[in-house]
């Protein structure tokens, strides 16, 4: 980055971006605003009197994609500081190209009060390398008996949009009816975490021949369809909103296909490890059999279902992806299989897993990729400021990525104070270069600023 001077107050010129893909562009940004998109900015003065001091960040080559917005972000704190907090947790997304992410309520104490969720609104204020916005529990201490003061942290200064017992599911029909209806009164979303327990009662991997030949407790797809079939129907009986989480199963994508096509207001995420891996991988990897680094809820499943979910994406089926970033200590993960936590990081890779799974692939565009990770998600969770285009008048919430690139995944370089990501030694494209939250770099060059 190189400075030169100018008229006006303090600016940004990305100069020679690819806007969504598209032909090279200059952005000038100014008082955390897109002030202007087109060529040659540089030559241009401000339209206001005074010396201006513009920062020159050379983008030829580089994808300009909206700041991207995850709905699915484990940051632990309060509670599981030996995992991650809300400052490395919100340093991870940054370098991995997010502007904003909802922080799952499955902490200690959870979050099912509006105490503790303006407590993670503060932190992530104070951290100020992205926006966090916290995920309500939707019954007290996730317990599945009554419902948490929904109102409350909808009403509270970290305005709760979003409800979720994330890690565990909302089992119980006659709660699950109640938690719709309530969150109707503010706009609010279910998003539940679909995984029938007395089906899953021990299960530590999908259910099929691979399971069958390890020798481990089978995860059934319809342990997931079920509560995912039931919901929606739920969902349109009473006229709410409802969002599945991590979609994993070829099933689950026809049940939301089916409830879309009447018209119901459901809305579906899939992880980049689901739209990668296999559960092949749990008996034969680069890091041997029974390594716990696979061992995720919902489970990998099969290559039939990695290229249904991949369709998915792409026809709008599921309408966004979130990363379900999970972090956990070495002792968590580095034990038997059956001991071990489940759970993935993820926010660091996420954009360039997508590239692999869905743009080289031909499955989506660059502005398919800002519709997925930008514009919807910030949309379900009722996030304003965040998901808009890269327009004059625009928040300036970009990210900047280099898409020519390909490297070995290397967690010893991460942000995220856990290291548990199942890409370790997998190539994969591309590479955050810059990421602006309100025309402020949080990223510049790949390293935090």
């Amino acid at each position: 980055m190189d400075e030169r001077n100018g008229t006006g107050g303090a600016s940004i010129l990305i100069r020679g971006a690819r806007i969504l893909g598209g032909e090279p562009a200059d952005i000038l940004v100014r008082d955390g605003l897109v002030a202007e998109v087109g060529h040659d900015l540089e030559g241009r003065p401000a339209e206001r009197p005074g010396p201006e001091l513009v920062e020159i960040v050379e983008a030829a080559g580089l994808i300009a994609l909206p700041g991207l917005v995850d709905l699915h972000t484990h940051l632990r704190e309060p509670g599981r500081e030996d995992a991650e907090t809300v400052e490395t947790g919100t340093r991870a997304a940054a370098l991995g190209g997010y502007t904003a992410v909802h922080a799952m309520a499955n902490t200690d104490p959870v979050a099912d009060t509006a105490g503790v969720v303006e407590q993670v609104w503060r932190l992530g204020q104070e951290s100020g390398r992205c926006d966090v916005r916290p995920v309500g529990a939707v019954t007290v201490g996730l317990q599945g008996e009554r419902l948490a003061e929904l109102g409350a942290m909808a009403d509270s200064a970290a305005r709760v949009r979003v409800f979720s017992d994330d890690g565990k599911c909302v089992s119980d029909a006659v709660l699950m009816r109640r938690a719709l209806e309530y969150v109707k009164a503010f706009d609010g979303v279910v998003a539940q975490h679909a995984q029938e327990p007395r089906l899953t009662a021990g299960a530590q991997m999908n259910e099929g021949a691979v399971s069958g030949r390890l020798g481990l407790t089978g995860w059934p797809a319809v342990a997931e369809e079920a509560i995912i079939s039931r919901d929606c129907l739920l969902a349109a009986h009473v006229g709410s909103r409802l969002h599945i989480c991590h979609v994993s199963t070829a099933g689950s994508v026809e049940i939301i296909r089916w409830a879309k096509s009447k018209g119901w207001d459901v809305t579906a995420e899939v992880t980049p490890h689901h739209l990668l891996l296999t559960d092949d991988l749990v008996e034969d990897s680069p890091v041997g059999s029974y390594n716990p680094i696979y061992k995720v809820n919902p489970p990998l499943r099969t290559r039939a279902d990695v290229m249904a979910l991949r369709e998915a994406l792409a026809d709008g089926t599921i309408d966004c992806v979130a990363t379900d970033h999970a972090p956990h200590p070495v002792e968590d993960k580095e034990t038997e299989w059956a001991a071990a936590a489940m759970g993935m990081i993820g926010l660091e890779t996420a954009l360039a897993v997508v590239q692999e799974a869905m743009v080289e692939t031909g499955l989506l565009d660059w502005a398919g990729v800002a519709e997925r990770m930008s514009r919807t998600p910030a949309r379900i969770g009722r996030l304003a400021g965040h998901g808009r285009p890269i327009e004059a008048g625009e928040p300036a919430n970009i990210t900047l990525y280099d898409p020519s690139v390909r490297a070995a995944v290397d967690p010893a370089g991460y942000a995220s104070k856990s290291r548990n990501t199942p890409y370790e030694g997998l190539t994969l494209p591309g590479r955050v270069v810059a990421t602006f939250l309100r025309g402020r770099p949080t990223v510049l060059d790949g390293k935090l600023t």
